[in-house]
């Protein structure tokens, strides 16, 4: 029997035969998925204490004059000061997370001070509202002459236009694409965003994502030569500050420890980027990221009361946690999938398919597709992280789950946590008892080590809001969110002027001009051919069987309920994932038929003897359960991409984490040379700084070494192709090398680059080169989304 929702398939052109479906005319299948992604990086800025803005500029704050008074009037403990004073003049590798960057004015190209210029509008579509009235943030004056000061965030920006504007002579298709990426590069939150420059039409024959994973790569890759032509051309390294930026997934050891001693607005006022590079109004973004920091800290602190009710927490004595949240800090990438169908659909005013169509179908699929994002925590990204004995508090380590889960869940998933840390005292579960000192002695006394986990970054973070049981976020009607984070904002959880978070989120047409769904759920990619590309592959499996399963009528809203404990049951999977607990359990009953159908392929499932009327199931055969699902309800669809590979990939990940899986490899990359076996083998903070060393050096120079493979490839194919047919590229390539191969000149200088010893002049062309091939990428996406267009329009919905 078929659904309620097959008259939509049915008017989008699905066909349905003898009970099957035709794959091809399904949404999200092949030649359908359009694709791009965000990405969030970590900054630092590398040098002495006195050339660094950061330190410069908390020595020289009021907040720093203020409690350097109060501790001297005895007001403030010295504890507070001397916190601060090691964070300012302990920092044996002169690394400092965030900082912002200072340097003349004069260093400038004239276009690249109209490009500073413009963005410190008010209002960049109405000049008459003058200039930002912070912009004596970003001006000062020293010695007489004239400072920028700005993040490094937008200091990507702003080298792009300085690598245009010292070039007067560039050619069109170098300076053009220049000009129309520089909006691509996001001065928002805290670390650098930057979005896809242009978007990539996911076929087989391109790789599937692999075509994806490279436009990332490269965009990675200008990046990196951005900030490095920055140092150079701008005067940061003769200054002593060396900027870096690379993919990191956490927010640092070292900002952590500045946030526990200085207050809420300080900290937003040092780290809250002020949004100078890609909205109209600056500062009103700027104040909603404000909003965010604030929101997020308010719901930290709610948390420790959903805690006691929970009875997680069983008496009063707790360690709050700080009233300013660093969570935001945190960096991920969002994959984006569009459908060309559905958006073509609601472009042309399908009568069958429009908005509450879309809604009706788009929230289906996010309640399928959630059940299988398990198979990508620690797969294909990852966050390691380790907890020592003292940072076991359940109001620390829980993060937001009070938010995200069930009572019933949060209390098993704590159990199972505990269980799974080395905290027993002959016997005994011990958790820290709050006062530092205390939790020390008994970790040393006892050898308690606390834990690591998988994936900090789906714990450290607010990725996706629980339902109530008056506003469920995904029953398919129209403004379910907007009822929902009302909700939540009576409730202290959230703010209703803030996105709705959630794992898999809908891209509504109204609101992003295409239909599709964001993926947030990934952290840290350890490269991007492997991990990345097959990542995506799986994304648009999934995406494809959760609209063949509506099409079919094989599940309908009905069968996975709207309740909160139902939603909280299948996420409950998904963290367990990341924190590594090895079992979970369901309710023997449940009503979800999804979640039964999957139960039903999983070996090892057993009564619960503790949770009477639960099944317990093992974390490692419910993924090889959602994968023999994808194998048996997707066969058609895998055959159709051509992920016969990919599949044997993730199998290959699951039978062997430890070599296999994005997770196994970063730990081995972050204990490489320090002759330990394990992060257990190590205190908490040595392995979280060793980390971020490996994510800022290794791991940075192994992700442009694939990068550059991507650029030389391109460069190759321009030379031997597209240089006979387009006179821009040829033009351009002349005009860059004097007929010197573009391919054989970045070969030469990639050794170099990676390892950050190349010249001004030699950064600037390969930025050229990377922009030319940007170029003929747009020109190759512009004419296949265009032809996809007219067809679209020409084909009938009913």
């Amino acid at each position: 029997m078929r659904s309620a929702t097959s008259s939509i398939f049915d008017a989008l052109g699905v066909r349905i035969r003898n009970g099957g479906v035709d794959i091809e005319s399904l949404p999200f299948s092949m030649g359908d998925v359009t694709a791009g992604t965000e990405s969030e990086l970590q900054t630092v800025v590398v040098g002495d204490k006195s050339a660094i803005d950061l330190a410069r500029t908390i020595e020289q704050s009021n907040y720093y004059a203020n409690i350097t008074r109060h501790i001297a009037a005895g007001d403030t403990p010295r504890r507070t000061g001397a916190k601060l004073e090691r964070y300012l003049n302990e920092n044996e590798g002169k690394v400092w997370e965030n900082s912002w960057v200072r340097f003349p004015m004069a260093a400038l190209s004239e276009f690249a001070r109209q490009t500073f210029r413009s963005d410190l509008l008010a209002d960049k579509r109405d000049h008459r509202r003058g200039m930002r009235a912070d912009m004596g943030r970003f001006i000062t004056r020293e010695e007489g002459e004239t400072i920028i000061r700005i993040p490094v965030s937008y200091l990507l920006k702003l080298a792009l236009a300085e690598a245009l504007g010292s070039q007067p002579d560039l050619p069109q298709a170098i300076s053009s694409t220049g000009v129309r990426i520089m909006s691509h590069f996001l001065n928002d939150n805290t670390s650098p965003e930057t979005f896809s420059f242009h978007i990539t039409l996911l076929r087989p024959e391109n790789g599937l994502g692999l075509s994806l994973a490279r436009e990332k790569a490269k965009r990675f890759l200008l990046s990196q030569l951005l900030v490095m032509y920055a140092n150079r051309r701008l005067g940061l390294q003769e200054s002593g500050q060396r900027a870096m930026i690379y993919f990191a997934p956490h927010p640092p050891v070292r900002q952590k420890q500045l946030n526990d001693c200085i207050s809420d607005a300080f900290y937003r006022e040092l780290f809250m980027s002020p949004c100078l590079s890609g909205w109209d109004d600056g500062e009103s973004k700027h104040a909603y990221m404000n909003l965010c920091h604030e929101a997020l800290s308010r719901s930290q602190l709610n948390a420790v009361a959903k805690l006691r009710e929970a009875g997680i927490i069983a008496n009063n004595l707790v360690v709050l946690p700080s009233v300013s949240n660093i969570s935001l800090a945190n960096n991920g990438s969002h994959i984006s999938l569009g459908s060309r169908k559905l958006t073509a659909a609601m472009r042309f005013g399908a009568p069958a398919f429009g908005a509450a169509e879309e809604k009706l179908t788009g929230d289906l699929a996010i309640k399928i597709i959630e059940h299988f994002l398990p198979l990508f925590v620690g797969t294909y990204s990852a966050a390691p992280y380790r907890f020592d004995f003292a940072d076991f508090h359940p109001e620390k380590a829980l993060g937001f789950l009070p938010h995200e889960l069930d009572y019933t869940h949060l209390r098993m998933i704590w159990r199972r946590w505990r269980n799974k840390a080395d905290l027993n005292i002959f016997g005994y579960r011990m958790t820290p008892c709050g006062p530092h000192w205390i939790d020390s002695a008994l970790s040393a006394i006892f050898r308690l080590r606390g834990d690591w986990v998988t994936d900090f970054r789906l714990i450290d973070y607010l990725v996706s809001l629980m339902s109530t049981e008056r506003s469920p976020a995904l029953d398919g009607s129209s403004g379910n969110g907007e009822r929902l984070k009302k909700d939540l904002a009576s409730l202290g959880v959230f703010d209703a002027k803030m996105s709705l978070y959630l794992l898999y989120r809908m891209r509504e047409f109204a609101v992003a001009g295409f239909t599709g769904f964001e993926g947030r759920y990934y952290s840290l990619f350890q490269n991007f051919v492997g991990d990345m590309a097959r990542a995506v592959d799986l994304q648009v499996l999934i995406t494809a069987l959760a609209f063949k399963y509506q099409a079919l009528g094989r599940i309908t809203h009905a069968d996975i309920p709207d309740t909160p404990f139902i939603e909280s049951e299948r996420r409950q999977i998904f963290f367990g994932a990341a924190i590594g607990v090895p079992t979970f359990f369901v309710r023997r009953d449940t009503p979800n038929q999804l979640m039964r159908a999957i139960l039903s392929r999983t070996k090892r499932t057993r009564a619960s003897r503790r949770y009477p009327g639960f099944v317990r199931v093992h974390n490692d055969d419910y993924r090889q359960a959602l994968t023999a699902t994808l194998i048996e309800d997707a066969e058609d669809l895998i055959e159709m991409f051509g992920l016969r590979e990919t599949i044997e990939d993730l199998k290959a990940r699951l039978n062997d984490p430890e070599n296999r899986s994005a997770g196994g490899k970063l730990l081995q990359g972050i204990l490489s040379g320090s002759n330990r076996s394990s992060p257990m083998k190590m205190k908490a903070e040595e392995f979280n700084l060793r980390a971020e060393a490996y994510y800022r050096e290794e791991l940075r120079r192994n992700h442009l070494a694939e990068a550059f493979h991507f650029l030389i490839e391109d460069l190759r194919g321009l030379e031997v192709i597209e240089a006979h047919f387009d006179e821009q590229i040829r033009h351009s390539l002349d005009a860059c090398l004097l007929n010197q191969g573009a391919a054989d000149f970045v070969v030469e200088r990639r050794h170099r680059v990676i390892n950050d010893l190349s010249s001004e002049d030699e950064i600037r062309q390969i930025i050229n080169l990377t922009l030319l091939t940007i170029y003929h990428d747009q020109k190759v996406s512009e004419r296949v989304l265009n032809e996809g267009n007219r067809s679209a329009a020409a084909a009938p919905v009913h």
